[in-house]
């Protein structure tokens, strides 16, 4: 890969910085990315975590990472009005924490780098200090991209998983279910798993929303009114769609051996199983861009930020399910 990762520095108050630094330490010349932040903050939070001896160098364009990734990481600067304090969140940074976003995505669809890594934001410190009206990044970037519908996948070894509805509260995911709505996170997904991950034939599970996937109606009836009827239609299409399942006996070993992505109906039916079975190593992927987006799948953990106990796995994971994806897609192309 020749092309670099862009990575965004997430909340400069998290754990994005350090776990950034980590990651280069481990990956280095062999995957290539920039990062886009301030470059004192990144410099200063390698001196607070005992990582000095990581260099920190600035680099004016994004085609100079790759040579620059050999001798330390690579940070596009990005100025930010305050400084970096680890645990403490500022909200006069939160404008750059989005303009930092905006340049990523410039940078990835102009070419200069292979694919988006984003580090963890604050929605809270965005709301409050830049007037931020998206519920997080993967509609921020849906926004961006000028897309009307994008589709979050979270990634392990192992397993694939998609919710239908996703930062919305539990009562209202029932009205918030349609059949617009499944069918195009069906399709989006199926159209990634082949173009994205390589898979020719995918197989998806379809979750119930329901205990027992509503157990015939006794239990709800969204499967019997909604969610089968959607299936049928599109297995009359040419896909290769299992359920609705009941939740609880999607995820078991002999289950996931079944499919290669489970469509669930809400947030916490289709993370609790990923975060269970590998929760290091979890990556978020934004389906339905018109690039690559990958990001660790955890938050700015403010409580550990700075304390440098913090874990880089997820990162690590991300960046390179970013650097296959945008080589497995541009070599589609």
């Amino acid at each position: 890969m020749t092309t670099p990762i862009a990575l965004t520095c997430g909340d400069p108050a998290g754990i994005g910085p350090e776990i950034t630094l980590a990651a280069w330490r481990a990956l280095g010349r062999d995957l290539p990315f920039f990062v886009i932040g301030d470059i004192g903050h990144f410099r200063a939070i390698a001196d607070n975590i005992g990582a000095g001896d990581v260099s920190v160098v600035e680099i004016k364009a994004p085609p100079e990472a790759v040579n620059a990734a050999a001798r330390g990481l690579p940070v596009l600067h990005h100025p930010f009005p305050a400084p970096a304090r680890p645990g403490r969140p500022d909200k006069a940074n939160a404008a750059a924490v989005v303009e930092v976003i905006e340049r990523a995505v410039e940078l990835v669809r102009a070419g200069q780098a292979g694919a988006l890594c984003t580090n963890p934001i604050s929605k809270e410190m965005l709301h409050k200090g830049a007037d931020f009206a998206f519920p997080g990044h993967t509609e921020f970037l849906a926004h961006l991209a000028g897309v009307d519908r994008v589709v979050m996948m979270l990634t392990a070894p192992g397993l694939r998983v998609v919710p239908t509805t996703i930062h919305i509260a539990l009562r209202d995911v029932p009205a918030a279910l349609s059949a617009e709505l499944l069918r195009d996170t069906l399709t989006i997904t199926e159209d990634a798993l082949r173009r994205d991950f390589g898979i020719k034939h995918p197989r998806i599970a379809v979750a119930g929303l329901n205990p027992h996937a509503g157990e015939g109606g006794a239990m709800g009836d969204e499967e019997i009114t909604l969610i089968a009827p959607l299936l049928d239609e599109l297995r009359a299409s040419g896909m290769n769609l299992l359920g609705p399942l009941p939740a609880d006996t999607m995820f078991h070993a002999d289950a996931r051996a079944n499919h290669d992505a489970a469509v669930c109906m809400y947030h916490d039916q289709a993370l609790a199983p990923i975060k269970t079975l590998d929760f290091h190593n979890g990556t978020n992927v934004t389906l339905g861009l018109p690039f690559i987006r990958t990001s660790p799948d955890h938050g700015t953990a403010f409580g550990i930020a700075g304390t440098g106990r913090a874990n880089h796995s997820s990162l690590i994971a991300a960046l390179r399910q970013a650097a296959e994806l945008a080589a497995r897609r541009g070599g589609a192309s």
